[in-house]
């Protein structure tokens, strides 16, 4: 387990959501102040706003790709080859977790979909795969960072 990701599990332990949890693991070392990471991934908590669509930990880990390998303009090509890296690293998620979906990793817990945040809660952290699903996802992030070359732009 890498330090960055036990770090990305401590700061879901302390509160933040799951997409919170994994970009703000990196976003100072990518140009992005930690306030700001906060805010931008604070909606994707709960699979979406807990509407239990996309794990929140896959959408941190798309963020964080974009602010890597993201396109700043409308290049056709490079749109490709970026949604190619995502449809990756969301392939080794699923393959590792069984799902990207946040509904369907939380199979078998009770979990409503009310706007409202679930209470942190020590039955909460042993019902829930939430803080491996963290950990995971920072570990399948820095594993593909490493096996794709990053821009010079960018030093992690």
């Amino acid at each position: 387990m890498s330090s960055r990701s036990e770090k990305a599990k401590e700061l879901f332990k302390s509160g933040y959501n799951c997409s919170q949890s994994v970009l703000g693991v990196f976003a100072e070392e990518l140009g992005m102040d930690f306030e700001t990471a906060m805010m931008i991934s604070s909606p994707f908590g709960g699979g979406m706003g807990r509407m239990r669509e996309v794990c929140g930990t896959v959408s941190g880990m798309f963020m964080t790709a974009g602010l890597i390998y993201g396109v700043k303009d409308s290049d056709a090509k490079a749109k490709g080859e970026l949604y190619k890296k995502i449809q990756e690293l969301a392939g080794r998620f699923k393959s590792q977790n069984g799902s990207i979906i946040c509904r369907e990793l939380l199979e078998g817990v009770t979990s409503s979909n009310t706007p409202i945040p679930s209470q942190r809660t020590d039955e909460y952290y042993k019902k829930r795969p939430c803080v491996e699903l963290v950990g995971d996802a920072v570990e399948i992030l820095e594993k593909f960072i490493k096996e794709n070359p990053i821009p010079e732009k960018i030093m992690l």
